[in-house]
């Protein structure tokens, strides 16, 4: 059990590690590029973002430490960690993209991308460890709605 508490722990560090090291793009244009764009009518109020993301990556590096409790020597557990270190940098990569890079086509890629292969890690993430898939349900959900704005924000502009 304390491993599992130990690995947990970890993944939750990197998961906000990652988010945290993203956010520094995002706070580059939040108050002054993303003001300018034209946003859909379901575009949520800024203020939501941290506490969103905060908790889903709680949520993922949760789900990462379980699966990484089983063990790194089994090849499901090192699959399913490899997809899921991917979709992290995709993750990563979306916030530079979008806000660091001003580019709202190529972040659409990205996410999309970002959604398929959150698809593959959930599907490996089942096979070692059920709890762990459902845990990153929500993230998939949110990056699902998060995909519908960045298309209107870039059909908008």
């Amino acid at each position: 059990m304390k491993k599992k508490i130990t690995y947990i722990t970890i993944a939750v560090a990197v998961c906000l590690l990652v988010g945290f090291l993203s956010s520094f793009a995002t706070q580059s244009s939040i108050n002054s590029w993303y003001v300018t764009l034209n946003k859909p009518s379901f575009n949520p109020p800024n203020w939501i973002f941290a506490p969103v993301w905060t908790i889903l990556y709680i949520m993922m590096g949760i789900a990462a430490g379980i699966v990484w409790a089983k063990g790194f020597y089994h090849i499901w557990v090192k699959t399913a960690l490899y997809h899921f270190c991917f979709q992290l940098l995709l993750n990563a990569l979306w916030s530079i993209t979008f806000f660091g890079f001003q580019n709202t086509l190529g972040a659409l890629f990205i996410i999309i991308a970002l959604i398929v292969l959150l698809g593959f890690t959930i599907k490996w993430f089942r096979i070692v460890n059920k709890t762990a898939a459902h845990l990153l349900i929500p993230y998939f959900l949110w990056l699902c709605f998060a995909a519908v704005l960045n298309f209107k924000i870039w059909e908008l502009n």
